[in-house]
């Protein structure tokens, strides 16, 4: 099958999604387009399955912005038209979803058939999507797709709550490629952090505020009353400067450290022994999953999907946002226990496998095959 995949290309949930879903379906055979304005940063060497298509767009003083999603709907018509498409899947619904249907317009009036589905990520529906500018797009986006899929039923939930919907929308969560993220013996890796034995706390995200990164912070400052432990913090973004500040406040710097983006994650993931995620609002909790496929417990709120994938008192446990005491004490009673700390390890990596690539690019396959039979029978002549 040629599917069409449209996504952001930066390093937010859903071009990573995206972008793995891609990649996966090349594996398989298919072969994939990627369209997007600049190349999706996980899509970093050949695959003979796969092909970018840049969206560009001419700075005429007439616009005071660039019209990126018509420019983005002509790419996807000229996209369709010369590489034979058979499915546009858009991650994200701003802009992606209403340039997919604009094209799908312009195909249909040309006689070419196309089916689009909309994946729904998180912010596209929690913040940006209901935002009076966007939302009466958004939902007319969402009821004319011929698919609509969220990442977890709690976003399921929030889109019906929030928009007048009426297309069915199906769940199919994120997942982790189980190969890549997995338990790892590091351990001359491990010893140059933590040389002393020290227990390794680790949290990965964005760094914007709603990941609530100076909880992260306090939970820390509150385990090294009572264990020798390490912090990894992993990644970037606006609130970094406030957690430098706030370490050297608290005076945790010296078993700190930031250590910005990273590419190989999973190999800073397979050498922790506890991942934070304090998030206000999380759609999925993808950073969570990582962790556990690499065989990591996971201490977070028990905010969106989260509880999905960190279930209470098995791989981890759940608090409510910023409740850092209930965090720390349930953070301390694994760390202080290797016989309880070891246990959640293996339940963790075993509910991760259940959202391992085998199990869920199928349920993607499927949609695609069943939506393009649709179109056929529709406007095929036999």
């Amino acid at each position: 099958m040629k599917i069409g995949i449209v996504c952001y290309p930066t390093y937010g949930g859903s071009g990573v999604v995206a972008t793995e879903l891609g990649i996966a379906l090349a594996n398989t055979g298919h072969e994939v387009h990627f369209i997007a304005y600049k190349q999706p940063f996980r899509l970093s060497y050949f695959h003979e399955n796969i092909s970018f298509h840049e969206v560009t767009f001419a700075d005429y003083p007439l616009f005071e912005y660039p019209p990126y999603e018509t420019a983005l709907a002509s790419k996807l018509v000229d996209a369709v038209k010369f590489s034979k498409l058979e499915v546009i899947h858009v991650h994200y619904a701003i802009p992606h979803a209403s340039a997919a249907l604009l094209a799908k317009q312009i195909l249909a009036a040309q006689n070419i058939h196309i089916p689009v589905i909309t994946t729904l990520h998180g912010t596209d529906i929690t913040l940006v999507g209901k935002d009076p500018t966007y939302a009466p797009v958004v939902t007319y986006s969402i009821n004319n797709s011929d698919a609509v899929t969220a990442v977890s039923a709690d976003l399921r939930r929030q889109t019906y709550d929030t928009f007048d919907i009426s297309k069915e929308i199906e769940v199919i969560p994120n997942f982790i490629n189980t190969h890549i993220y997995r338990p790892d013996n590091k351990s001359h890796f491990k010893k140059a952090i933590a040389p002393h034995g020290e227990k390794i706390i680790i949290h990965t995200s964005n760094f914007r505020e709603v990941k609530r990164i100076e909880d992260v912070i306090y939970v820390f400052y509150e385990l090294r009353k009572n264990i020798d432990a390490k912090l990894l913090l992993v990644g970037d973004g606006p609130e970094r400067q406030k957690a430098e500040q706030l370490c050297r406040q608290l005076g945790t710097c010296s078993d700190t450290r930031f250590l910005g983006k990273q590419d190989a994650i999973n190999e800073l993931l397979a050498i922790s022994d506890l991942f934070i995620l304090p998030s206000a609002a999380e759609s999925f909790g993808l950073a969570a999953l990582e962790a556990m496929a690499c065989g990591v417990p996971v201490i977070s709120s028990n905010a969106g999907g989260i509880p999905e994938v960190n279930i209470q008192g098995v791989t981890g446990f759940l608090s409510e946002v910023g409740n850092v005491n209930e965090m720390a004490a349930n953070a301390l009673r694994l760390l202080e226990n290797n016989d309880l700390l070891e246990q959640f390890k293996t339940n963790a990596l075993a509910q991760a496998q259940q959202f391992s690539t085998e199990r869920i690019v199928p349920e993607y396959e499927k949609l695609y095959g069943n939506l393009v039979k649709k179109i056929e029978m529709k406007f095929v002549a036999p």
